[in-house]
């Protein structure tokens, strides 16, 4: 059996690109409905380690939420290279780029 860790992984690497995730719909699949300051943690030690797109990941409201103003930057222009479009200076709107994956991860 894959541990959470394992299934949040798997499942943020299946994030096409323009298009997002939240954090919550991330731990939800992975089995923890109530997860998702696990997934920041996650993103925060494994990203590197695993290449993962980290920056496909954006809170419930479809905000980019990193503090780190370069990171935030980063982020932002990561997904606009992507061709999502920001409705203002750091949200989306989830309806037009949300990742809605047909399978739940394992």
């Amino acid at each position: 059996m894959e541990s959470f860790t394992e299934r949040v992984v798997t499942i943020i690497k299946q994030i096409p690109s323009g298009k997002v995730m939240t954090y919550g719909q991330i731990a939800k699949l992975a089995g923890s409905p109530k997860g998702a300051r696990q997934v920041v943690r996650i993103l925060h030690s494994m990203s590197s380690k695993h290449n993962l797109p980290w920056h496909r990941v954006v809170n419930r409201n479809g905000e980019v939420a990193l503090e780190n103003e370069e990171l935030f930057y980063v982020q932002k222009m990561s997904l606009e290279s992507e061709g999502v479009i920001f409705k203002n200076s750091n949200s989306i709107c989830l309806e037009d780029y949300i990742y809605q994956p047909e399978i739940r991860a394992e």
